[in-house]
């Protein structure tokens, strides 16, 4: 909305009114004159009450004086009246601003009609800022509740690292089968340790930094490849295979580094909440809107309600799965957050089982 332009349209708005009220009130006074001289010339009841007959006289002698007279009260109240009007609205606007300046009341903002279109404009940005406030507190509260249970669950790793070293240490003469076994079990709680501090680091990037790109070409086909790639361990665990359905090359403009976390970001996910023994498919094609790149594993179904804030910073779909599988609800947001600095859109869907991650990147 233009400032100028909307103040110059209440400015012409307010004259207007002035304008009319003038009009209507010399022609209320006109004929209010007319009505009298037309209603005492032909009623003559007044001629034999002395008072009242000289008081109709003199009015009648001085009414062209009588006219100017009410005609400039008139003028004066309609003045005052539109002076003080600007003064009024600037009250009303004053309130307004108490008003949208605490987000967290829902009282709506109404002002004078002459300001209804800024009337639409302050609620409109009001309820805006009463959504950001909203959701601001429910991610601080998801936040906190998370690093409280971060923090709660890094004891149990390195209670359990410690506990194994110490036998390790205590004891010399354990026999070999059984050390490596300890060894294995202080390891797995280690990476354990490692993958809970790794979170907090990326609560902390995920808040403090600004996610800029570094484009240059690189063939996504490759990279689909290689991410598939590293993540064959984690399928193997989960007995998990992967299939991709790749062209032979696709040439693309982007920052590789960021665009690999997303699909890793992705592929990590799907390990997660795939079932054993399914397939992970991975997917990329090239249309007349730009790049489409699919993501799509079988497991439960997710609820459309979870479904519309499955990218929302801190959401975990499960909140009470295992620890170990536990994330901090940043992997899909920052690939969101990506994505949409690429000029591009991202998108889940969930029917039958299937899961299916869509990215959207503009033509090449």
């Amino acid at each position: 909305m233009n400032n100028y332009d909307y103040t110059r349209r209440v400015f012409w708005k307010i004259l207007r009114q002035y304008g009319l009220s003038l009009l209507a009130s010399v022609g209320l006074v006109a004929f209010l004159a007319l009505g009298c001289t037309l209603f005492f010339g032909t009623f003559g009841f007044w001629r034999e009450n002395m008072i009242l007959r000289y008081v109709i006289h003199a009015c009648a002698d001085y009414l062209p004086l009588l006219f100017v007279l009410c005609t400039a009260v008139c003028w004066l109240g309609c003045t005052v009246h539109f002076i003080r009007k600007p003064l009024d609205l600037l009250d009303e606007l004053a309130e307004a601003a108490d008003v949208l300046t605490q987000p967290e009341t829902e009282e709506a903002i109404a002002l004078a009609p002459e300001l209804r279109e800024l009337e639409e404009h302050l609620n409109l940005a009001k309820s805006r800022a009463l959504r950001a406030a909203y959701a601001a507190r429910e991610a601080e509260q998801r936040k906190n509740d998370l690093v409280v249970y971060l923090a709660h669950d890094l004891k149990t790793p390195l209670t359990s690292v410690i506990g194994y070293l110490t036998l390790l240490r205590d004891e010399p003469d354990l026999s070999p089968a059984l050390r490596a076994r300890y060894t294995g079990v202080a390891l797995d709680k280690a990476e354990r340790l490692e993958d809970l501090i790794n979170e907090f680091f990326d609560i902390t990037r995920f808040n403090l930094t600004q996610l800029e790109l570094e484009r240059s070409p690189v063939d996504l086909v490759r990279m689909l490849q290689q991410v598939a790639w590293e993540f064959q361990p984690q399928l193997a665990e989960r007995e998990l295979t992967c299939r991709l359905d790749l062209p032979a090359a696709l040439e693309y403009s982007c920052d590789p580094d960021k665009l690999a976390r997303v699909f890793d970001n992705l592929l990590r996910n799907a390990c997660h909440y795939s079932t054993p023994g399914t397939e992970v498919n991975i997917a990329a094609a090239v249309e007349e809107s730009g790049v489409v790149l699919t993501v799509a594993n079988t497991g439960i179904t997710i609820p459309p309600e979870k479904l519309n804030r499955i990218f929302e910073q801190f959401f975990r779909l499960d909140s009470s799965r295992a620890s170990r599988t536990g994330g901090a609800g940043l992997g899909l947001a920052i690939a969101k957050e990506i994505v949409e600095l690429h000029g591009g859109t991202i998108s889940a869907q969930s029917r039958d089982g299937v899961t299916t991650f869509t990215v959207r990147l503009p033509p090449p």
